[in-house]
């Protein structure tokens, strides 16, 4: 079976557990956002990684659905109070839920699915559920630890792309890390197995991260379902931001340094930064950057036996690789 038609259906997997886990009706002030906010696409990363490393490690997918869906619903946590604190205005392609309701909705949206997912975790038939319990937990912290870098650096002085680097391995790095450990852990992987998908999850969570900033500057707007050059006007010291910093000269350099003075630029400059992005070489380093995660990523699987669900895993980095949205 081609790797895009299995993929689809590990996709289907998850999102027909949601649509019946997500049952509840009252009140509908709260569970009508929530259905709206994992009825709103994507592309279930998280969940069908943690399926495909259980059955890298000879378990079954089905035996870690509930973990892939509890790793949906904590990503989309995250995105539900991201998109407060960026005061983004469309995610997926659609209105962000405190712009559809309201910021407080959207606080309590958010609490409601970071409970949920540990409502599914917990349902996972595992000899393993305390470290399947304790690496979901810590992927929690260091999800809280890396947004609170994020912002941090939108008014630090000297952001470095090793500070960089640190932040975004913790705020997205970690939970694709995580959900490759749970699925090692729930296949009954051996602690060389476990330890080389948590490896694995870490490279291409980075690689992940990058390309979003590539994206940002790059992507074509229908396609990549955000703001292009959100990043720049909203003042994030990106991967590309950092590398364009350290190369750039007279003007561009000033108009890199007023960026980092005034929080952001206005969208009319966000030309302005793609062509010094790609006249600093910020462009080739992201994409040299992500080619080296992804292949240290593929490098971590020579530690499990060959199988469909390797070859897939190894697929999985292609696609990350290649993607436009």
């Amino acid at each position: 079976m081609p790797f895009e038609r299995r993929y689809i259906q590990y996709k289907h997997l998850v999102d027909a557990y949601l649509q019946r886990f997500v049952k509840d009706a009252q009140p509908p002030s709260l569970y009508q956002p929530v259905r709206y906010i994992l009825s709103g696409g994507g592309k279930r990363v998280r969940s069908v990684l943690v399926l495909l490393a259980c059955e890298a490690c000879g378990g079954s997918k089905r035996d870690a659905l509930h973990a892939g869906a509890a790793m949906e619903l904590l990503h989309n946590f995250t995105l539900v109070h991201d998109d407060i604190m960026d005061h983004a205005t469309a995610r997926r392609g659609r209105t962000t839920i405190h712009k559809k309701w309201d910021e407080n909705t959207a606080i309590l949206v958010g609490d409601e699915l970071l409970a949920l997912a540990y409502r599914a975790l917990l349902k996972t038939q595992s000899p393993r559920i305390h470290d399947v319990s304790r690496v979901f937990t810590e992927g929690v912290v260091e999800v809280c630890e890396g947004q609170a870098y994020d912002k941090e650096f939108e008014t630090k002085p000297n952001v470095r792309v090793d500070d960089y680097l640190l932040m975004i391995q913790k705020k997205t790095g970690k939970l694709v890390s995580v959900s490759a450990e749970l699925g090692a852990l729930i296949g009954k992987g051996t602690k060389q197995q476990v330890a080389a998908l948590r490896r694995f999850g870490e490279h291409v969570g980075r690689a992940f991260q990058i390309q979003d900033d590539l994206l940002d500057i790059t992507a074509d707007e229908k396609e990549f379902g955000k703001t292009i050059g959100s990043d720049v006007q909203g003042g994030k010291r990106t991967f590309l931001y950092l590398e364009a910093l350290r190369n750039a000269r007279g003007s561009d350099k000033r108009l890199l340094l007023s960026f980092a003075r005034n929080g952001g630029v206005p969208r009319k400059n966000i030309k302005d930064f793609q062509r010094i992005y790609l006249e600093t070489g910020a462009i080739d380093a992201a994409r040299t950057r992500i080619a080296h995660d992804l292949a240290e990523a593929k490098h971590e699987l020579r530690h499990l036996r060959r199988s469909p669900a390797r070859d897939m895993l190894h697929w999985f980095t292609y696609m990350l690789l290649h993607r436009t949205h």
